[in-house]
């Protein structure tokens, strides 16, 4: 009987254990038995850390260092007290309306640039900087430096300024000559003063010009937003390269109706290197006034062709009339290079150097002639140079 109640109680305890490991393996089943119905446990899924499709993180992360805020001070003219602004007097003399001579308070501008180097060198537009007394970078990383202007080039709304400071980003420049129609990019700036932004487009078009902005112009169009204080920004492509400085919009009310132009990096980079070189652009001029050929013109004129750029204006003793360039030409080659239209014919003279001789063919009375011009130095137009 002994030995019966050892085996029993042996076999309890073995049971109890046994019960005890299957209700810790299997809690949902114990509360069931509890009388508690088990309810599931949703699946949440979590993305993974891949770039998400159809992202530009990347390139906006890599482009946007070197984009920078640009805060100007201008002066008042003559003929406005400095006195007249602090609250003491004012409280004593009161406000009066200004006089002619008065001018409006120190005025804050604000726009944008980009770092092109690690020297310190900053990319922007002259109008930006134009006429500023004192000039301030902001870096993203809330750093700040005076900025000096290295140089101006009006004529294509250029300006380059310089700032002293370590470990400075610097934006990788890219191929504008590569861009299509089509392709995707990014503009990075600070409009309105809110903050640095990036906004996505497209190219809309390329080597737009007539638009009188800038005497030289190649634009590239898109449609990406860009707005005031954006001028002097990057357009950068889907791999954060800098391929245009965003300068102007079309708009009737200040604000991005989706018309916006960038000057192309090849333009920027050649006007920068020329401004570090020599503090300004040296370009080539020959001295006469043209127009574009027109079907109507040619068919008045009885031409043969409707491409090239006429003569209409020959500047006396200038370059082009030594060389016996005459009104009624039609200018059709510069250096071997044909000339389609008058904003060729102006670019293709500007990149001459000054000094040397160029070999130029122009059709006359239906006959070409090959001429060989001393090419003089662009003067810079007067409304520009105010």
């Amino acid at each position: 009987m002994r030995r019966f109640w050892l085996l029993f109680a042996q076999t309890v305890t073995i049971a109890l254990a046994l019960y005890f490991v299957y209700g810790a393996l299997r809690p949902a089943s114990r509360v069931q038995q509890l009388g508690s119905p088990a309810k599931p446990v949703p699946v949440v899924e979590t993305a993974s850390s891949s770039l998400a499709p159809g992202s530009y993180r990347d390139a906006a992360a890599r482009a946007m260092p070197a984009v920078v805020n640009i805060l100007t001070l201008q002066m008042p003219k003559r003929g406005t007290h400095p006195l007249a602004r602090d609250p003491f007097f004012k409280r004593f003399f009161g406000d009066r309306d200004p006089g002619p001579d008065d001018d409006e308070d120190l005025r804050n501008s604000l726009g944008s640039g980009v770092i092109v180097s690690h020297e310190g060198y900053v990319l922007t537009n002259n109008h930006v900087v134009e006429g500023a007394d004192e000039i301030e970078v902001v870096l993203t990383d809330g750093r700040k430096a005076p900025a000096r202007i290295v140089g101006l080039d009006p004529e294509t709304d250029l300006a380059v300024i310089k700032i002293k400071l370590d470990k400075l980003p610097a934006i990788v420049l890219g191929q504008s000559e590569q861009a299509r129609v089509g392709d995707v990019v990014l503009a990075i700036g600070n409009p309105f003063g809110v903050g640095q932004t990036v906004t996505m487009g497209i190219i809309s078009a390329l080597g737009r010009n007539n638009l009188h902005i800038n005497s030289f112009e190649n634009f590239i169009q898109t449609d990406a937003a860009i707005n005031f204080g954006n001028s002097g920004g990057a357009l950068v492509d889907t791999r954060g390269n800098l391929i245009g400085i965003n300068t102007a919009i079309y708009s009737q009310s200040g604000g991005s109706v989706g018309i916006g132009f960038a000057i192309p990096v090849s333009t920027a980079k050649t006007v920068m290197e020329a401004i570090i070189k020599d503090g300004h652009v040296v370009r080539g001029w020959i001295g006469v006034e043209t127009q574009d050929i027109t079907p109507e013109l040619a068919d008045s004129f009885s031409l043969q062709r409707s491409s090239g750029a006429m003569i209409a204006g020959v500047v006396r003793n200038g370059p082009a009339d030594k060389a016996g360039i005459v009104p009624g030409d039609i200018l059709l080659t510069v250096e071997g290079k044909p000339v389609g239209d008058t904003t060729e014919m102006l670019n293709l003279i500007a990149q001459l150097p000054p000094g040397g001789k160029a070999r130029m063919t122009v059709l006359r009375k239906n006959r070409e002639a090959a001429l060989d011009v001393v090419v003089g130095k662009r003067p810079i137009p007067k409304e520009l140079s105010k």
